[in-house]
Formats: C-alpha cells, sequence, structure tokens
C-alpha cells in the first residue's frame, strides 16, 4: 500500500515547486541556450526515447530556480530538459553541469 504521508509529502513538494517556477516566470522568460552555443552544426545530438528524471538549474530573466525536469535530449555539452507547472510545460537547454540526474528509488 506504501506510506501515505510519504505520497502527501511528495505531493505537497510538488505544488511548492510549481507555486515557486510561477512565481519566478514572472520575473522574466525562460532562458535557453541559442543554437550558436548549442553548435547545432557540429555536434551530435541525442534524443531519449525514455526521458531521464534530473534536477536541473533553469532561468526565468535574473531569476534562477531548482526544478524537477525530464531530459529528452542532449548534445555532449548541452541538455534539453521539460518540466511542468500547473497547466504550464516549459522547454529550454540548459548547460549540462547545471543537470543533475536523479536516482532511481
Amino acid at each position: 500500500m506504501g506510506n501515505p504521508g510519504a505520497r502527501l509529502s511528495a505531493a505537497l513538494d510538488r505544488r511548492s515547486q510549481h507555486q515557486s517556477i510561477i512565481a519566478a516566470a514572472k520575473h522574466g522568460p525562460l532562458q535557453s541556450l541559442t543554437d550558436r552555443e548549442l553548435e547545432v552544426r557540429d555536434q551530435p545530438m541525442t534524443i531519449y526515447p525514455r526521458p531521464k528524471l534530473v534536477r536541473a538549474w533553469v532561468r526565468f530573466g535574473p531569476e534562477s530556480i531548482r526544478v524537477d525536469a525530464k531530459l529528452v535530449r542532449s548534445t555532449p555539452l548541452a541538455a534539453g530538459i521539460e518540466f511542468r507547472a500547473e497547466e504550464h510545460t516549459f522547454r529550454c537547454w540548459v548547460w549540462g553541469n547545471a543537470v543533475t540526474l536523479v536516482d532511481d528509488e
């Protein structure tokens, strides 16, 4: 059956993170690396049919926030991620060192 307290705690954590994302989004648009920074013509890109769970630093205008996200694609230096907050889905490219894989539990 699992631990109902743990499920409630996880739900509250998600809700709190969603509120933090929406608040950060009020400081400006989600920033993403440019094609030039990604070197899309010169670097191979991997697309993950089964996205990996990650924690990543993103920036809305000058406001940075760490989010739970899915790694959906990558280059040798960058990660393409997506994450949700309420009904919004956000997608961006960040530098690879801004991303940490979440251990499977």
